[in-house]
């Protein structure tokens, strides 16, 4: 279903992020893949609260940014509660754009560094020097095998039809197959963190 951001965040950005709160419950295998920003459940207060405020000022949305920061930023309990698996893929761009300014990048830099040593968490990083076998694509999330989002500029679309959500979790397998994890991702962090210097 496609679904404009417009009709989404009418009544303002905090009802969305709470909206989100059953699926984030019930999954048990969530994929992540983020070309552009860091994904939700991995954001600090102040990133969240650029990125919303952002987010707001384009769609015209209600300013309900605090509420919201608050609503997206308790979400991260998932990452330490309950039997998930998170594998979360970003582009190593999303390192280096600036959501904020070099204290609020520096501070979120620093938090991915302590998210990947939680063992539900896979945070693999797609490094820009690394021979494309799959090009960027937009953000999408998966929800177990059973639903993908897709994060669009003007909607999100939700994708239940079997052999699209094939096609998604082809898609991640591939990106995941050109992400550095472990001691390499945390090395890519470490040199985005000493360039905002």
């Amino acid at each position: 279903m496609y679904v404009e951001w417009k009709r989404l965040q009418s009544t303002g950005l905090r009802q969305l992020q709470l909206s989100k709160i059953k699926m984030y419950e019930q999954v048990r295998h969530f994929r992540v893949y983020c070309s552009n920003v860091v994904p939700g459940l991995f954001q600090t207060a102040a990133y969240a609260e650029a990125l919303l405020s952002s987010i707001a000022a384009f769609r015209d949305a209600p300013n309900d940014i605090a509420e919201a920061v608050t609503a997206r930023v308790a979400r991260a309990r998932f990452l330490h509660e309950g039997d998930h698996r998170f594998a979360v893929l970003v582009e190593e761009w999303v390192l280096r754009s600036r959501i904020g300014d070099a204290e609020v990048m520096a501070g979120q830099l620093g938090h991915l560094l302590a998210i990947m040593s939680l063992p539900s968490v896979s945070l693999g990083i797609i490094p820009q020097s690394v021979e494309r076998r799959m090009w960027p694509v937009e953000a999408f999330n998966v929800f177990d095998d059973a639903l993908v989002q897709v994060e669009l500029l003007a909607a999100e679309i939700n994708v239940s039809q079997q052999s699209e959500i094939e096609q998604y979790i082809k898609g991640f397998d591939h990106l995941s197959e050109m992400a550095v994890y472990g001691k390499a991702a945390r090395q890519l962090i470490a040199v985005a963190i000493a360039e905002l210097a």
